[in-house]
């Protein structure tokens, strides 16, 4: 009989010897993660609940690596119940460590790209049983060419339609469902952003579709499950059966999935209505219908104790709150893009330096946390008052007028072109090379990615800027609409009010439409930030939106589901 616990012994100091042959950027590309072997177990236990004693198991592993999840199989199910086991892994050294490591079992491993690889003709040859951690490889790193190919592949395997910024993962759980079994059961652990982005909704259109979804658990993000990877991690498990009307779905969050800290029971409806399957989203909307009988070869597993003890509380929101969204206001934007911050952004002390003239400089708001004040006030030319102030190189002048007229500047310039900085990828479609976006001077900014230092504190910033200085995209800049910026120049109490409003919005309101990545960074695009909803403003901000009769006018939003 096999001894686990010493292949696993092995197997982990196999998997720490070939990690070091590989930089962890190289590891980065190819999305290589390793799941830790009580994660492993985890999965596999909670496997063990799902499925029927009786069932032989024929499993399926689509990035094995060196075989972590077959430890768990063999831990938790007894050996004579597994019949099959098949696993797939493109990098040819992990692929012969797990064949060295499992070669007295029944694994078949496949030195292959699983992408690629033709799923079984005939339906007995498919699997009951998939679990995987697939490589976590995001599309900016897969070539346009390979892109098609898996939108194309990932659509016939589905039957969902793809989006372009579908990551590496994405696509290993689409081409999965044509090997796996009807009633056929399977675990993935993948990157909670799919709750949250825009192509993740491709993922969650899948789930609620083309299977039975049975359990979402979400880990804190402060709880990162991979020790080189600050990416916060979710697990899935779903049956591979159209779904029906009334299935329940277990949602749970923080722990592990025997032990969560919060778990709740939604309906499929409402993930269909909720923008995104954030924490706050889920709890605050979530019902408890009644579970339907499973199927014989899945077991309803005992449930955790379902609780609203977790930090987010009970968010049972209100039928209606009266409101805006900050897009009702505002435009939003990101701050400008400089091509080289390194080079265009320039203190007092590199100004003197190399003499550059005043004419060609524009004050630019440092990074947040270099501004201790959430107003940012100005001197009498004005510049920000801050202890060190920084200033944006603008120029559009022609390089022979530059070099005739201003010697000093041109060799500044010269600097950048030695840099190579005239071929980066933004300078080089500038005309010319160290030419600036135009932008107005930003009233309001705001720091879109952060942590928080409390339970109640936000993550974010909003700074109010009575400056001349325009921000870089280390901010998203907040512009009033032309109503609301005509009553602000006309009138003082305007701006405090509005200003007012802003410094307190709702840190949940922030939270729900933000996504949130491991070790508890925050993060939230424009459009996220657009959709914030703003509550109960003051009658002299209705009155710039909707004219002296705005109370009557306001519009309801209803805040189930967001």
């Amino acid at each position: 009989m096999m001894d686990i616990d010493e292949i696993e012994k092995s197997r982990l100091q196999t998997q720490i010897q070939l990690d070091f042959k590989k930089t962890r950027l190289e590891r980065n590309r190819a999305g290589q993660f390793a799941t830790p072997t009580a994660l492993a177990l985890d999965m596999l236990n909670y496997a063990k609940l799902l499925l029927s004693p009786e069932i032989a198991i024929q499993f399926l592993d689509p990035a094995i690596g060196t075989g972590v999840f077959i430890a768990a199989l063999y831990r938790s199910f007894l050996q004579r119940q597994i019949t099959k086991i098949v696993g797939f892994e493109i990098d040819p050294l992990f692929a012969n460590a797990a064949s060295n490591l499992w070669g007295n079992t029944s694994l078949q491993i496949n030195s292959a790209d699983f992408t690629k690889a033709e799923p079984p003709n005939n339906k007995d040859d498919r699997f009951n049983l998939v679990v995987c951690n697939p490589p976590y490889v995001r599309h900016h790193h897969l070539q346009k060419e390979e892109k098609h190919r898996l939108r194309k592949a990932a659509e016939e395997a589905s039957g969902i339609r793809v989006s372009e910024q579908s990551g590496l993962y994405c696509h290993f759980l689409w081409l999965s469902h044509q090997w796996l079994a009807e009633n056929g059961l399977a675990g993935w652990l993948i990157p909670s952003e799919f709750m949250n982005t825009n192509y993740g909704q491709q993922v969650r259109d899948y789930l609620l579709s083309r299977v039975t979804l049975l359990r979402v658990h979400c880990f804190m993000p402060t709880d990162v499950q991979f020790s080189d990877a600050l990416v916060s991690s979710s697990i899935i498990w779903f049956k591979k059966s159209l779904p029906s009307g009334n299935q329940a779905i277990d949602f749970s969050y923080g722990g592990t999935l025997a032990k969560p800290e919060l778990i709740k029971t939604v309906s499929p409806d409402l993930l269909r209505q909720v923008r995104k399957w954030n924490l706050l989203s889920i709890i605050g909307s979530a019902q408890t219908p009644t579970k339907q009988k499973s199927d014989p070869t899945l077991i309803t597993p005992p449930t955790a104790e379902k609780s609203l003890s977790a930090p987010a509380g009970n968010l049972q929101p209100e039928t209606h709150i009266k409101g805006y969204k900050l897009a009702d206001l505002f435009d939003i934007k990101r701050g400008l893009a400089t091509g080289a911050n390194d080079f265009f952004i320039l203190n007092h002390k590199q100004v003197v330096e190399h003499q550059i003239p005043e004419e060609f400089l524009r004050p630019v708001l440092p990074s947040s946390r270099y501004i201790l004040a959430d107003e940012v006030e100005a001197d009498d030319k004005g510049n920000p008052i801050l202890e060190n102030p920084l200033f944006l190189l603008v120029c559009d002048l022609p390089e022979n007028e530059i070099k005739n007229n201003y010697p000093f500047l041109w060799e500044y310039l010269q600097l950048g072109v030695k840099r190579e900085i005239n071929k980066t990828y933004l300078c080089s479609h500038r005309t010319p090379w160290y030419s600036q976006e135009k932008r107005s001077v930003p009233l309001f900014v705001y720091s879109y990615m952060g942590r928080q230092k409390s339970a109640n504190s936000s993550p974010y910033r909003f700074l109010l800027n009575h400056s001349k200085a325009v921000a870089t995209n280390s901010y998203h800049v907040l512009y009033p609409k032309k109503s609301l910026q005509s009553a602000i120049i006309g009138d003082a109490g305007v701006l405090h009010k509005l200003w007012e409003k802003l410094q307190n919005l709702a840190t949940e309101n922030l939270l729900i439409e933000g996504r949130t990545y491991g070790g508890g960074l925050h993060k939230m695009e424009p459009g996220e930030l657009a959709n914030v909803l703003i509550e109960d403003l003051p009658e002299v901000l209705l009155r710039t939106i909707h004219g002296p009769h705005s109370a009557q006018n306001l519009w309801q939003i209803p805040s189930t589901p967001r």
